[in-house]
């Protein structure tokens, strides 16, 4: 789910020597995948990197990546690097995914769509807290804090975790996983292909490490597409609040999709249908059944309207909720320690978070008022609040650079709203042109049908050709 699952004064805010990520050791030798991407036609190797940027000659770290190979050397350009979202997660698998779920041919002819698992993460150098069974099933979002005594509790809750990140027996990399370092290691893949350039696709999440890389390597990049964006900020305290509004920009989608099928049972208006979330999430709050609660409820809620695909799937959980029946059974899904360590590894040392409980517990009675269906979860307090301060500033997305970027968003994204891309938009100035849709989901190029925004993606990632202004796609 959270796959589909953001200047610069870096002088001033970096390391000094830090921007610019010394050679590779060698080139890519591609070869056999590792056993969870082999069985997807791709090419892996590996990459050495330095744990610490600053100190070029020091440790070194390995960052796994695949190929989906251009078959036609006539057309192909260059190398188009790949992030699914997180951060946390892995993105070895990721250009099949894009290949399956219909990236343009041309585009594959193109480039070499080359997917990376970032440092801390899945088949590179990965990370842990030790998360115990049952920090595992809490996921990587707080929950929903009914109460304001919730959010301390989970304070408790957070700060042990954020021990256990920094005494687990990946603590020696705790200070060296961040975005930033994640970008200079995406500069160290470029030069170890030999390209003088690259390109770069990113959802999500992605959109942050894409946007920190075109801030540090300007003149490095070719062509940059940001899609479904975070704040020019990525997650800080501040971004990670966007769940809220884009939950209630979403839900109507839903809720008018399950109101036009009453066999549901659920509502035949889209206000009966919200009627009932707010009745659901009530009663399991007072009575949890086996495995949710009322948190979780509004956590399922977030994540099956990532997509209308699953909204077959939530409309069946409402359902079995509702009248006491069993609920549909689900796939075993993988261990989650590594996808929540990284990512709370990258976002807490990105920024600096607020660390009195008090601002939480404000931040969460503001935000259930203001977006009642998940406001309260998306405030809560987080392991960040007792995290060590981070290594570095954060780097400061601006417009210095040049204008080769392209936001893609749907109106209505349940993770990363609009108001997000539109901060982006800003801070990018004239390197950025942004490309919106009249639809909802996470995710728009190739993960949702509207033809004027995947062509105009299309085109730009082929041709360079971009909208002279920022283009408004209609409902199709």
């Amino acid at each position: 789910m959270q796959k589909m699952v953001v200047a610069a004064v870096v002088a001033a805010l970096v390391v000094p020597g830090v921007a610019s990520a010394a050679e590779p050791e060698s080139t890519v030798t591609w070869g056999a995948c590792p056993a969870n991407v082999a069985p997807l036609g791709l090419e892996c190797g590996t990459v050495k990197v330095p744990l610490d940027h600053a100190k070029p000659k020091g440790q070194k770290i390995e960052i796994s990546i695949s190929r989906l190979a251009s078959k036609k050397p006539e057309k192909r350009r260059g190398v188009l690097l790949t992030n699914p979202g997180g951060p946390g997660g892995e993105g070895m698998t990721f250009p099949f995914a894009l290949k399956a779920l219909g990236l343009p041919q041309d585009v594959q002819d193109a480039y070499d769509v080359i997917g990376i698992d970032p440092r801390g993460v899945g088949n590179s150098t990965p990370v842990t807290c030790d998360l115990t069974q049952e920090q595992k099933l809490k996921g990587n979002v707080p929950p929903y804090a009914v109460t304001q005594a919730d959010v301390t509790k989970w304070a408790e809750e957070s700060r042990k975790i954020a021990n256990q990140c920094a005494t687990s027996r990946t603590a020696w990399m705790l200070p060296h996983v961040s975005t930033a370092n994640a970008a200079r290691d995406m500069d160290q893949i470029r030069q170890a292909l030999k390209e003088p350039k690259a390109s770069f696709l990113g959802y999500s999440y992605g959109t942050h490490l894409g946007a920190v890389y075109a801030t540090l390597f300007p003149n490095r990049t070719d062509r940059v597409v940001l899609d479904s964006s975070l704040p020019a900020k990525g997650w800080d305290v501040e971004g990670g609040r966007g769940f809220g509004r884009g939950v209630e920009d979403r839900f109507p989608d839903f809720a008018k999709w399950v109101a036009a099928r009453p066999e549901y049972g659920l509502g035949t208006t889209p206000q009966q249908v919200r009627d009932k979330f707010f009745d659901l999430a009530a009663r399991l709050d007072q009575k949890p059944v086996p495995g949710i609660d009322g948190p979780m409820f509004r956590f399922l809620t977030f994540a099956f309207i990532y997509g209308d695909r699953t909204f077959p799937t939530l409309a069946e959980y409402w359902q079995a909720l509702d009248t006491g029946k069993p609920l549909p059974e689900e796939e075993p899904a993988p261990d989650p320690d590594n996808a929540i360590s990284s990512r709370l590894y990258t976002v807490c040392n990105d920024s600096r978070w607020p660390t009195s409980v008090s601002t939480y517990q404000r931040n969460v009675a503001i935000d259930r008022v203001r977006y009642p269906m998940f406001g309260a979860a998306a405030a809560n307090i987080q392991p960040c609040a007792f995290w060590p301060d981070p290594e570095e500033r954060p780097i400061s997305v601006g417009d210095r650079g040049p204008a080769n970027v392209m936001i893609a968003q749907n109106d209505r994204d349940p993770a990363t709203p609009l108001t997000g891309a539109q901060d982006m938009r800003r801070a990018l100035g004239k390197r950025a042109v942004m490309v919106s849709a009249d639809q909802g989901g996470h995710g728009a190029y190739v993960l949702a049908p509207n033809k004027c925004l995947n062509g105009a993606v299309t085109s730009f990632l082929l041709d360079g050709k971009r909208p002279a202004h920022d283009l408004r796609c209609a409902a199709e």
